[in-house]
């Protein structure tokens, strides 16, 4: 065990040297395993690592979502789904943040990233709310927070790679994912309700939109709504597997992109290049994790700890909470994919081990991204929105974001103490 805190040192080290995470997860993994295994054992062990993740057949779901994500984007089919939501509810206070959720919430049906829903979003929804008298603090702090939606709402690319990592059905996760993402677009709802209640002139009303507008609006988006039925309804309904909806998806967001003529040759060319460049970090970064995973699992780290926490009496669900604390905590300091596949290899095996279910800690994992996602001073969406709005400062973006940190803190203890509340469509499934 004293090897693997070791071998934990020595990532944070790294990190703190500026180091990329995933190239400090590989080097001390490898070298860790060298050193205890042996050379020759370890050099089969990282070729067999980078060859199985590079040719898995389930791993070809990530980038088929990441190029589905991109085709419509490229559509503005996002731009759809704002207007429908604003052509409803604009009117109310606040009503263009509380569209934005909605839209978020669209889009990551259609996305599955929460970087790509907050920038497509930033240049969605925010150029409205600023015409509209928005304050730069609740603009930016909905649309970060919005964002992470496309984490939660299926399908996720953080629950593919958490699916394939621990071995849990893909298909379930995307289930168990739909109600804590309609929970949580509610609860940032409220969130924005609140700041307009305290200040007014922070979210002014906009005009009402007639009927025949409103019915309009409705109409375009049936886009996105036949590529959420087609795909998700296909992978619950057991029609096709996880990798067969994401080609499928991406297909028909090719084509959607390709009827509305948003495709030139070097609009595709960018597509593909955005696609693969995204692909090859998040497999870069989940095979340093797999060889960190093998220098952990042989010093038998996982074990001995799962024995020494049922020996101090705590409650199992005392045992999750506490893991979820140190994933919030680990938020604020670390890139959340990296820490998370950092983490998996010694938390997944005292979880399962406590007897609880893979696919409620699965949901439980994404909560914890999407709050490290907007977390001070490194979340990921705040620093996409910093670098793509420009005249707005990092500290207007810090300020409006700390409120729906806390809303997705609390979303996270509801689902930790309801499971049912992940675990009720899954159990439709076979």
């Amino acid at each position: 065990m004293s090897a693997a805190l070791i071998g934990f040192a020595a990532v944070f080290v790294l990190a703190l040297l500026r180091i990329p995470l995933a190239f400090a997860m590989g080097a001390v993994g490898f070298v860790g395993l060298g050193l205890l295994r042996g050379w020759a054992p370890t050099m089969a062990n990282a070729a067999q690592v980078v060859y199985d993740t590079g040719f898995a057949y389930t791993l070809s779901v990530v980038p088929l979502f990441i190029l589905m994500g991109n085709f419509v984007a490229r559509a503005g089919l996002a731009h759809e789904l704002f207007g429908a939501a604003y052509a409803f509810i604009g009117h109310m206070r606040g009503g263009l943040a509380h569209a934005t959720v909605i839209a978020c919430a669209g889009f990551g049906a259609i996305c599955g990233s929460s970087i790509a829903t907050a920038a497509t979003m930033s240049k969605v929804a925010y150029p409205p709310m600023k015409k509209l008298g928005y304050s730069d603090y609740l603009s930016t702090g909905v649309i970060a927070a919005g964002g992470t939606l496309g984490i939660m709402i299926p399908p996720s690319t953080i629950m593919v790679i958490y699916g394939i990592v621990t071995e849990t059905n893909i298909g379930k996760l995307f289930a168990a994912g739909v109600i804590p993402g309609l929970m949580s677009a509610v609860m940032l709802m409220a969130g924005v309700a609140w700041i307009t209640w305290r200040d007014p002139a922070a979210g002014p009303a906009g005009e009402r939109t007639a009927w025949p507008e409103r019915l309009k609006a409705v109409r375009d988006i049936w886009g996105v709504a036949l590529l959420v039925v087609v795909v998700l309804g296909g992978i619950y309904g057991g029609v096709f597997t996880a990798t067969e909806g994401a080609g499928i998806g991406a297909s028909g967001a090719f084509f959607f992109a390709l009827a509305r003529r948003a495709l030139t040759w070097k609009a595709l060319f960018e597509v593909l290049v955005e696609s693969a460049r995204t692909t090859a970090m998040l497999f870069t970064i989940l095979i340093a994790a797999m060889l960190f995973s093998s220098f952990v699992n042989f010093t038998t780290m996982p074990g001995d700890l799962k024995d020494w926490i049922l020996h101090q009496g705590l409650s199992p669900l005392m045992v999750v909470a506490a893991m979820m604390v140190i994933y919030v905590l680990l938020g604020t300091i670390m890139e959340e994919l990296s820490m998370v596949l950092l983490t998996i290899p010694v938390f997944f095996p005292i979880v399962t081990g406590l007897g609880f279910d893979p696919v409620w800690f699965g949901v439980l994992i994404v909560l914890v991204v999407q709050i490290g996602l907007i977390s001070p001073p490194v979340g990921m969406n705040l620093f996409v929105l910093n670098t793509l709005l420009k005249g707005v400062t990092l500290q207007q973006i810090f300020r409006g974001v700390w409120l729906f940190v806390l809303i997705l803190t609390v979303a996270l203890f509801v689902v930790l103490e309801f499971p049912q509340l992940s675990l009720w469509l899954p159990g439709f499934m076979k």
